[in-house]
């Protein structure tokens, strides 16, 4: 049997196969409400029916300042997590495991998406390009207040416990690509001198308070954190010293308890340094579950999950474009390739 598919428990989850449906956006959303309507139910009930082991959901937002486009959904009202509810009873009826990501863009909005008010950020730096689907040039941001951090943190840890009333298994927080956290994960984008300013691992200060507002509402077990060098605003930005920062990074994760990590790649082959790829250098340092993502195929993911690099596999646009992903490797039927004027229409 293909690893990929076989089953396997991990802390309190017992999950359908070593596939992942990975993060994406999707935009189905009431864009005033922030609410899903049955057509979510239904794209997320049909991968657990499938056979996907865990399902992170699309990026959701912990406050109305949080979004980056059109159509995203939120954790932050009753109605949200009533919406929300439909969507986890449907998974959890079909054997299926599910997490909410939570997400907020920071500098990367505009005031048209945010309610009126300016993107926020760790420094006043804005970013060069334009708004996803406004296609208007990003907001020059507020540089966070000590209040406006605390606040932020406390809108994490609400939508954390809302994700909890709302039937989610846990919760993954973005911390990649480019977004809030990671701002202030960067020297780029971070150029503060308080204590979320400074070397590297003070400026994980944000993210690792965040993570553990987050565990405390669902637990280390049931927390994933995402995490990148790529970001979607910088596209020739590199980390400086890849080994030490990854060190850097598991340590915070260490120190926090957590159980799964989420490093993010567009490439899951692309080699970071010393002859490794991210997935490995992260392999080096961290002992506990990693999930494997960067446009992989089958023969890679499995590869590397049998040679431990990795626990699970998480697909994207492949899923996208075939709901019934792990019975299609089961059957060794031709997956339908994604077309992104298809695809990205309507939920499958």
């Amino acid at each position: 049997m293909i690893e990929l598919l076989n089953p396997v428990q991990l802390n309190n989850w017992n999950l359908q196969s070593k596939v992942v449906m990975a993060p994406m956006t999707r935009s189905f959303a009431d864009n005033e409400t922030g609410i899903v309507g049955k057509d979510v139910v239904e794209y997320y009930r049909r991968r657990a029916a499938n056979g996907v082991g865990l399902i992170i959901t699309e990026g959701i937002n912990p406050s109305p300042r949080g979004k980056g486009t059109f159509g995203i959904p939120g954790l932050f009202t009753e109605k949200q997590i009533n919406a929300w509810k439909k969507v986890t009873e449907a998974v959890h009826l079909e054997g299926g495991t599910i997490v909410a990501q939570l997400w907020h863009v920071g500098r990367l909005t505009h005031h048209e998406l945010t309610g009126g008010y300016a993107p926020q950020a760790p420094s006043k730096i804005k970013a060069d390009g334009l708004v996803h689907r406004l296609r208007k040039p990003y907001g020059t941001p507020e540089q966070m207040s000590f209040h406006d951090i605390q606040s932020v943190i406390n809108q994490y840890a609400l939508a954390a416990r809302n994700a909890k009333t709302a039937g989610f298994d846990g919760v993954e927080v973005h911390g990649a690509h480019g977004y809030l956290i990671d701002q202030f994960n960067s020297n780029v984008t971070n150029k503060r001198e308080d204590k979320y300013g400074g070397n590297l691992y003070q400026r994980l200060t944000f993210m690792k308070e965040i993570l553990h507002a987050v565990v405390n509402e669902v637990g280390p077990q049931n927390t994933i954190i995402r995490f990148s060098e790529i970001k979607d605003d910088l596209p020739t930005f590199n980390w400086d010293n890849p080994e030490t920062t990854i060190k850097t990074f598991v340590q915070v994760f260490k120190e926090i308890g957590l159980k799964i990590i989420h490093p993010s790649t567009n490439d899951f082959k692309d080699v970071i340094t010393n002859e490794m790829t991210l997935h490995q250098l992260v392999r080096k340092y961290w002992d506990d579950t990693i999930i494997g993502v960067g446009n992989l195929d089958i023969d890679t993911a499995n590869n590397a999950l049998q040679e431990g690099t990795i626990d699970l596999a998480a697909f994207g646009r492949p899923i996208l474009a075939n709901p019934d992903f792990v019975q299609r490797i089961k059957k060794n039927k031709e997956l339908t390739s994604y077309n992104s004027k298809v695809h990205l229409r309507e939920l499958y």
